[in-house]
């Protein structure tokens, strides 16, 4: 037999799960938006108050606005993506309404200098909306080590 206690842990825990599909979800959508260099549906995963750290970025960009400046400079140049995957994606829950999702990433681009393949890492916190959207609120992205540190 159960009690209320149990009852509300065990909604809870269903509550919890739901969240962390719901950001996985939201991170493949983001994932899958930058992939094919669909700008607007890649800049829409992110909160307008989001900030973000690129180790190729030699500042913070500490708003969606100054990403997207930041991005027409790149496309200016001759940046375009053509194919990124996430691999090794995992969701730590911290609140009900935020989370992290840590990954490592390959992306192929192209620049003026021809096509590159990278590896990365990166961490993006996630908020739950008042609408229920799961937003990206802070990205972090920094190069892979050449070779991956065995777990």
């Amino acid at each position: 037999m159960t009690d209320a206690r149990t009852d509300v842990r065990a909604g809870a825990v269903a509550a919890r799960s739901d969240a962390r599909a719901q950001v996985m979800e939201a991170a493949a959508a983001l994932v899958a938006a930058y992939g094919s260099h669909d700008v607007e549906g890649y800049f829409g995963a992110f909160a307008t108050d989001a900030t973000f750290i690129f180790y190729t970025t030699p500042r913070v960009l500490g708003s969606r606005a100054a990403y997207e400046n930041e991005w027409r400079s790149w496309e200016a140049g001759g940046f375009h993506v053509l194919e990124c995957r996430s691999l090794e994606g995992h969701v730590h829950m911290l609140t009900d309404d935020i989370a992290v999702y840590a990954h490592r990433v390959r992306t192929r681009i192209r620049d003026a200098d021809g096509e590159h393949d990278l590896a990365e890492r990166e961490s993006i916190v996630f908020r739950r909306e008042a609408d229920g959207r799961w937003l990206g609120v802070h990205e972090h992205l920094s190069a892979e080590p050449a070779k991956p540190a065995e777990s």
